[in-house]
């Protein structure tokens, strides 16, 4: 495998430079136009009533009386809501699921739409949704993940089987020396950015604008089309700036359609924004877990087998499979490998994908798994994963294309003090008699690449334009994105127009996955190349240029200048190119997509090692995370501002994940008790104390031409093992469930 990248493609003085955020002084000082901060003129504003009950109907709504507030002008309800041309059960994108749209008055979860009001304010709307006040029939609902019988299935929602195997599990099992059998949960999450979601919808005749936060531009269009009968190319959305998302902004919502709806019904524009509490039940939730890992060794340590076992929540309406056990599949070397996920259908929305989806709940358990393998066999955890380090990716046996997990395990140990942990647990306290334990996790996340088309324009001024409809929902794309683009033609940044969040714009493609760097940035990367070939061409073909005659060479861009690749004594710059062709604008385009061949036959993902301190108050039971130590290799880094800062907030994400977040649901009405951000926990400054990452150099030549890997989610994977395997390095006592709470440790 070769150390380096393809030498043809070069990179300018932006990439690798921690370029602040184009973007901040607009978000600081409030001149950033977020979804519902539009009001254009006759403008609506709709609200939807919430089921209060999680399982029923409802028997009656007081419609009367909602209607006669002075300020509300429509009332709909499963009786008078218009029909859409697209049925809610379809799935017309590939991040498509079943929605209520008040199909019938069949309540499948709380804060379910149960009717939506429209008014000339948000207050008479608000008020007249709770004029409503309905009434219910009610079944026992189940939100607990024993509260219904799991079932099989064939492929999770990403396509991937439901059950993989590799390898002789049984055999495995029989020969092991060392055996482990645990099971581990994780609590439900909802997806809390700081933006909720927002709409507004304003139809032209058969056109239809949106405003409104989306993390799939071009997607969304073909979405909300197939719902309305109307041609993609009819549908605009404009998404300029988003306050989070988290996974949860790529997927038409129930909310979102009765809100076009009602726009199109009214022949007004509709503005919709969900309430904090809303945000629990119709846009997407990570669903809880149980899964059960049976792990075996032998007597040198080696893994004979990993047998992880899913068990995941879903709703009762759809199937979204949070593919936890899917992590054991291609971090450690086991002589046999098995994966097998059933679902429990509950009377909850349906969940969705939500930063790192199944790795951050797999990998959670996975990681504590391994910890406690190393315990039992009397091993350093970090020896015992090296012990078990995979060469080639255990699921498949492909080669990586590229993986530097040994140097982020020693970049790491060594940065945190590693060496000094003792073996036992309960050995280490501080100053003031706090217990303290230091404990680790293997970092690792997938590296997808979608689809993506960019334009490229170079001016006569010597500034370019490009173009691409990307998605910046805080991890600074328009920034990096904008890198990119100036390198490829050689410009400084300041001279580079960068647009974007408009799917009028060529197709950015998704930004998911921690693949949106790559993929738009190729497009970009491409469409200014195709700039730089124009040029050359011209050039060549100009008596009156320096380059002319050199037709068969290769050309580069670099400080406004055309050259020959490898000599640099001949060059001619932009200016007077186009100053030839009558100061003519020169445009280009590009696309970009994984290259089929290289994804057959390499693995392709980013790998980590996070390392964790804890202290523990030994008489309340408080737990602190005060030291987290992150090392990651996860290929180029375009802006290491940026990639420090999307792997801090992973950490604290793995924060808030292992000790604070879980959504509690009362098992009479099946509502959630803590849908708000002061029963719903996250981290805040005081909970987080130390962090330091490290970023571990690594060329990667076969993911994409621009060796980028994605560092959005990789962050979490780690942090949440390392903080539970600390908890029980500090106390002794080993927590199978997330998150950890003080009670745990009374208790045990």
């Amino acid at each position: 495998m070769p150390d380096t990248l393809d030498p043809h493609i070069r990179f300018g003085s932006n990439s690798g430079q921690p370029a602040t955020r184009r973007d901040g002084v607009a978000k600081v000082t409030g001149t950033a136009t977020f979804a519902a901060d539009n009001t254009p003129e006759g403008l609506l504003y709709a609200v939807f009533a919430p089921a209060a009950i999680a399982r029923g109907r409802v028997t009656s709504l007081d419609t009367a009386a909602a209607e006669a507030h002075p300020g509300v002008t429509h009332v709909l309800t499963p009786q008078n809501r218009p029909p859409l041309q697209g049925d809610p059960s379809d799935k017309p994108t590939m991040f498509s699921f079943r929605f209520e749209a008040l199909q019938d008055d069949t309540v499948r979860y709380a804060e379910q739409p149960i009717a939506l009001v429209v008014g000339e304010t948000l207050e008479a709307a608000t008020e007249g949704a709770r004029l409503l006040s309905p009434h219910y029939e009610t079944e026992k609902p189940r939100v607990g993940i024993d509260d219904a019988e799991p079932y099989g299935f064939e492929a999770d929602a990403f396509g991937k089987p439901a059950n993989t195997v590799h390898g002789d599990p049984d055999a495995g099992h029989g020969s092991a020396a060392t055996s482990l059998d645990v099971t581990y949960e994780t609590a439900p999450q909802y997806h809390n950015a700081m933006e909720t979601h927002a709409v507004v919808a304003t139809w032209d005749g058969d056109h239809l604008t949106l405003d409104m936060p989306s993390q799939a531009l071009s997607m969304s269009c073909a979405g909300f089309a197939h719902y309305f009968g109307i041609p993609a190319e009819n549908v605009t959305v404009r998404s300029p700036y988003l306050g989070g998302g988290f996974g949860s902004k790529a997927i038409p919502t129930g909310p979102y359609v009765l809100a076009i709806l009602a726009a199109r019904m009214t022949g007004r524009p509709v503005k919709m924004m969900l309430t904090r509490q809303q945000m629990f039940g119709p846009v997407g939730h990570r669903g809880q877990t149980r899964q059960r890992l049976r792990l075996g060794a032998d007597a040198d340590g080696k893994l004979t087998v990993i047998d992880h076992e899913g068990i995941s929540a879903t709703s009762t309406f759809d199937t979204f499979i949070e593919p936890a056990a899917n992590a054991s599949q291609g971090i450690y070397a086991a002589g046999a490998l098995r994966s097998t996920h059933r679902a429990v259908a509950l009377d909850v929305g349906t969940p969705g994908p939500m930063r790192a989806p199944g790795e951050a709940s797999g990998s959670a358990a996975l990681e504590c798994a391994m910890d406690e393998m190393a315990e039992a066999l009397g091993m350093d955890p970090l020896d015992f994963r090296l012990k078990n380090y995979a060469e080639t990716e255990p699921g498949t046996g492909k080669p990586y294309s590229s993986k530097a997990l040994r140097e982020c395990y020693a970049q790491g140990a060594e940065r945190f003090g590693w060496a000094k942990r003792p073996l036992q647990p309960g050995q280490m306290r501080d100053e003031h008699g706090h217990l303290v334990g230091w404990g680790m996790g293997t970092a690792f996340f997938p590296c997808p690449m979608f689809m993506a088309d960019a334009r490229a324009a170079l001016r006569a001024d010597g500034t370019a334009l490009f173009e691409t409809s990307a998605a910046d929902m805080g991890q600074g794309a328009w920034t990096s994105l904008a890198q990119i683009a100036a390198d490829s033609l050689g410009l400084p940044l300041d001279k580079v127009e960068f647009r974007a969040g408009h799917s009028g714009l060529p197709d950015g493609g998704v930004a998911g996955g921690s693949g949106h760097t790559a993929t738009a940035g190729n497009a970009l990367h491409t469409a200014g190349g195709d700039v730089v070939r124009q040029l050359g061409e011209i050039a060549a073909a100009d008596p009156a240029s320096s380059l002319h005659g050199a037709g068969n060479a290769s050309f580069v861009a670099r400080d406004g200048r055309l050259y020959i690749d490898g000599d640099d004594s001949r060059s001619d710059a932009f200016a007077d190119i186009l100053s030839r062709l009558g100061n003519a604008e020169i445009a280009g385009s590009g696309s970009a997509s994984r290259d089929p061949d290289m994804a057959k036959q390499y693995a392709m993902n980013a790998h980590g090692a996070v390392f964790a301190e804890v202290r523990i108050d030994p008489d309340l039971c408080q737990m602190r995370v005060t030291r987290l130590v992150g090392a990651f290799a996860a290929g180029r880094i375009i802006n290491p501002r940026l990639a420090e800062s999307q792997l801090f907030g992973g950490m604290i994400w793995g924060i808030s994940f292992a000790l604070h977040e879980e959504a509690r649901h009362d098992p009479r009405r099946g509502h959630i008790v803590n849908s708000d951000l002061a029963g719903y926990h996250v981290p805040v400054n005081a909970d987080v104390h130390g962090l330091e990452v490290i970023s571990v150099h690594e060329d990667d030549p076969h993911v994409n031409a621009l060796g980028i890997k994605g560092v959005g989610e990789i962050g979490i994977t780690g942090t949440v093992g390392a903080i539970g395997n600390a908890i029980w390095h500090a106390s002794g006592k080993r927590i199978r469930r997330f998150p950890i709470r003080v009670e745990d440790l009374i208790r045990e």
